[in-house]
């Protein structure tokens, strides 16, 4: 996960600076020197780090911070709220016409960065703000890019358009906006084509197309696991084409969260999203205060409130009530458990739950279940009866051995999840008011608690 390295070796700072009762303004420079550190390992431009740090010092050292009651404290502030001014302080939004007029984005990047899918998933975003999106395929290049936009947009059920891969994008481009008009889309989205590294071509064809549509906003997707290389591209084309905003692709995957640290400072466009998986609705809002908070190990519990709203939208609220309140009882069954399954793979799975939650980011993957652990147990409970799910209690050494054969499993394995279930019952009983929590908790909550340094299920 991006920034993970980063996380860690921030952490170890401020622990350290906790730990002392006075700081000394060597202390602060001892501390500041390792953040530098961590920093540029992160791929972090060194411009950015050396204003970054200067900056930091600078409040830092002040004799309000060191003869504070808590100085450990006051430096982390510091620090997180120079690290939010890094990234752009507030959020921004992509700027729209009126509804009845028709708002017209061009989405640009390096072959490669997942401009195409994410094209798709800012339709799906904008249509449940109750737009209607046109999907423009003017990448004529790359095999595939028109069937693929094609499919995206059916997925997200939006609108998609084409002349074919052996019309001039530019003249695509044109066309789209008759057809939003014929249509009554009041958003066209343009996928253009992308290259292995810059060139002149293609700059040029990414300003005609902008001269002959007028595009109100330009939206470059770079690719986080390029690191500082996608601020190098970030700069490049902001200088020939124009860039309103900035979208990090792939910051699930192992960047060292140097490209969004940077980006911002560096060419003074405001980061709009971050892309954290393939699916089409992995597209996250990029709030700098809750990133910030993420970065230093604080957890970002907003976001993962967000996420438990958007991927509990369409569930039916009686059924929720209900739940919660078997929860507060410590009556839960195994149709619960599958309920709690699928809100958390809707909202990016648990190792993703956990590095939102303060002070769960340090929890190793090994101390999760992995996604065919979560299958086998899934496959246990879906062998069960509708009868056996709501009653637990019917369990009998006859009903085990049949879900066992009906799942795949070992007999071992089906006493061990039903012991493990009957366990995390009497926990329940014993905490009736963690769960059900009247802001949504108890949708996701109720199967995550620890068991000898493991999680039970």
């Amino acid at each position: 996960m991006a920034f993970e390295s980063l996380t860690d070796k921030l952490q170890n700072v401020f622990r350290n600076l906790r730990g002392k009762g006075r700081l000394t303004e060597e202390d602060v420079k001892l501390a500041l020197k390792e953040v530098k550190m961590a920093l540029l390992e992160a791929d972090v431009s060194f411009k950015v780090v050396k204003q970054f740090i200067s900056a930091v010092q600078e409040r830092a050292v002040g004799e309000d911070v060191l003869n504070g009651l808590n100085p450990g404290q006051m430096v982390i502030k510091i620090v997180n709220e120079e690290m939010i001014s890094l990234m752009g302080s507030e959020t921004t939004e992509i700027k729209l016409q009126p509804t009845n007029e028709i708002t017209v984005l061009m989405m640009c990047g390096l072959q490669g960065a997942g401009k195409t899918t994410t094209a798709a998933k800012i339709a799906g975003k904008l249509k449940l703000k109750g737009r209607k999106p046109l999907l423009v395929a003017c990448d004529i290049y790359r095999p595939a890019a028109i069937d693929q936009l094609q499919i995206n947009a059916s997925k997200q059920e939006v609108d998609f358009f084409t002349l074919g891969s052996h019309a001039d994008p530019v003249d695509i481009a044109k066309a789209s906006i008759e057809e939003a008009r014929k249509k009554g889309n009041n958003v066209v989205i343009i996928d253009t084509a992308g290259r292995l590294q810059i060139d002149d071509i293609m700059m040029q064809e990414l300003v005609d197309i902008k001269n002959a549509v007028g595009v109100h906003q330009t939206l470059l997707v770079v690719d986080a696991m390029t690191g500082q290389e996608a601020v190098n591209v970030a700069s490049e084309f902001n200088e020939k084409v124009g860039v309103d905003g900035i979208i990090l692709s792939k910051m699930d995957g192992d960047s060292r969260g140097g490209a969004a640290l940077s980006t911002k400072a560096v060419t003074g466009k405001p980061i709009l999203y971050v892309g954290m998986g393939e699916k089409l609705s992995d597209l996250e809002q990029f709030y700098p205060d809750r990133m910030a908070s993420r970065i230093l190990g604080m957890g970002d519990v907003l976001s993962l409130i967000d996420k438990a709203v958007e991927a509990n939208a369409e569930r039916d609220a009686e059924k929720d009530r209900e739940m919660a309140q078997k929860m507060k009882k410590g009556k839960i069954d195994f149709e619960m458990y599958l309920e709690s399954m699928k809100a958390m793979r809707n909202m990016g799975g648990l190792s993703s739950i956990m590095g939102m939650l303060p002070g769960m980011g340090k929890i190793s993957d090994d101390m999760l279940p992995d996604e065919k652990q979560l299958a086998r147990i899934e496959a246990i409970v879906l062998s069960m009866t509708p009868e056996e799910r709501k009653n637990p209690k019917l369990m009998s050494p006859q009903r085990k051995f049949r879900i066992a054969k009906g799942s795949g499993n070992d007999i071992a394995d089906v006493n061990r999840f039903i012991k493990q279930f009957e366990q995390m019952q009497k926990m329940m009983k014993q905490m009736p008011g963690l769960m059900g929590d009247k802001r949504g908790f108890g949708k996701f909550g109720g199967f995550g608690g620890f068991k000898g340094g493991k999680f039970p299920f």
